[in-house]
């Protein structure tokens, strides 16, 4: 189906769509804008993408994302990003250390042990 109608199934508009892809919101094109377009279409005509059941699937899961955790697109694009790009995730990562969000794994490993001792020793005899 073609954009605009994929829009409307959404309940978004034709640019969010767009502006979603320009965010690598959506499936790649397979083959190229060219390999979408219909079979009449001439040689160098310009393509339209046209979207797959997957695509649309994709793109409610997006959607849904973004509402059940209350984030834009360009989060969820970011959040793709650190997920995909391991030296993001390295300095995402550590501010989140330095800030006190996540905790410096050696500390959550000498916790898991402190914990595992008092289970052993029983309660109040740590």
């Amino acid at each position: 189906m073609r954009i605009t109608e994929t829009a409307q199934r959404l309940g978004i508009s034709p640019r969010m769509l767009r502006y979603r892809e320009s965010l690598g919101l959506l499936p790649a094109v397979r083959g190229g804008v060219a390999a979408h377009r219909g079979p009449t279409a001439a040689p160098g005509a310009p393509g339209h993408r046209q979207f797959s059941a997957t695509d649309l699937e994709a793109l409610s899961l997006g959607l849904a994302i973004e509402q059940r955790y209350d984030i834009s697109p360009a989060e969820l694009a970011f959040g793709l990003r650190v997920l995909a790009d391991p030296a993001a995730r390295a300095q995402v990562a550590e501010l989140g250390r330095r800030i006190g969000r996540i905790r410096p794994l050696p500390a959550m490993a000498l916790d898991f042990e402190k914990e595992r001792a008092q289970r052993l020793l029983g309660p109040g005899k740590a």
